[in-house]
């Protein structure tokens, strides 16, 4: 990554505001609503900041946001891109470098995913405990991908957040593949005798990318669907927005939580 070009970028947002913050997220399709939860927020468009990929995706906004929890200052990616809107590799973990060039130590990546299991039913929030990477991409030159991407200790700390506000969090594995249609039958099957538990089209790299530059990684699935395969009917883009419109509430109170017990 041009570091030149990183900096050229991180010049040009902070003429726009006080874009600086240690802990950031990253807000996945039909999550973006997250930032109206934001008190004294600047936003900036994807489109405003040099060498930002633009999102194409019904769902992801496409905005910088730095914005306060309570006293706790947070940036906000309100959106991603992916590779099936033909971006490259580069291209899909340049925001995670603008966020750590912004300060940024802690990052929380989300995503709306598809279930594997019927026991993590739509509208359920999963915390992300292992990647598969089936993307045939990596930002490991040598394939020699860690292991353990996800801190530990903020695994931990979530799920005894989501104990304390009863608010039903399972733990499991998640499967990145390239999309953009979604998995066949056959597909998820493969999947299941891999142990995933639920499929995405993001977040694999961004991790990778964060967690290779020294950030503290949290990743979290909100089940929009079954994959396909579990249930007999078919699957639909607005199903998955409808289930993160379902889940809002849920979702802000712990990411909320979560922010502050960081912050500590």
């Amino acid at each position: 990554m041009a570091d030149k070009m990183i900096n050229d970028a991180v010049a040009k947002i902070r003429t726009k505001g006080p874009f600086k913050a240690e802990i950031a997220l990253v807000l996945g399709s039909g999550l973006g609503n997250f930032v109206e939860t934001l008190d004294q927020t600047t936003r900036l468009s994807f489109s405003e900041i040099p060498g930002f990929p633009i999102s194409t995706v019904e769902g992801h906004s496409g905005e910088l946001v730095h914005g306060y929890l309570g006293d706790v200052p947070v940036l906000v990616n309100s959106g991603r891109v992916h590779f099936y809107e033909g971006y490259s590799l580069e291209q899909v973990v340049y925001p995670i470098h603008i966020l750590q060039a912004l300060g940024a130590k802690t990052i929380i990546l989300t995503n709306a995913a598809g279930s594997i299991r019927k026991d993590f039913p739509p509208g359920d929030l999963m915390l992300i405990d292992h990647l598969l990477n089936l993307t045939g991409h990596s930002v490991y030159q040598d394939n020699q991908e860690p292991e353990s991407i996800f801190d530990p200790q903020i695994l931990k700390r979530a799920s005894q957040i989501a104990e304390n506000e009863s608010i039903l969090l399972k733990v499991g594995s998640y499967a990145g593949l390239n999309g953009p249609s979604y998995e066949t039958p056959a597909e998820i099957r493969f999947l299941r005798l891999k142990q995933a538990d639920a499929v995405g089209m993001s977040t694999v790299h961004e991790s990778m990318a964060a967690f290779q530059a020294g950030m503290q990684v949290l990743g979290i699935s909100c089940l929009t669907n079954y994959a396909a395969g579990i249930l007999d009917q078919p699957l639909n883009h607005e199903e998955v927005m409808e289930t993160g419109r379902r889940v809002r509430e849920d979702f802000a109170k712990l990411l909320t939580k979560l922010v502050h017990s960081l912050a500590t």
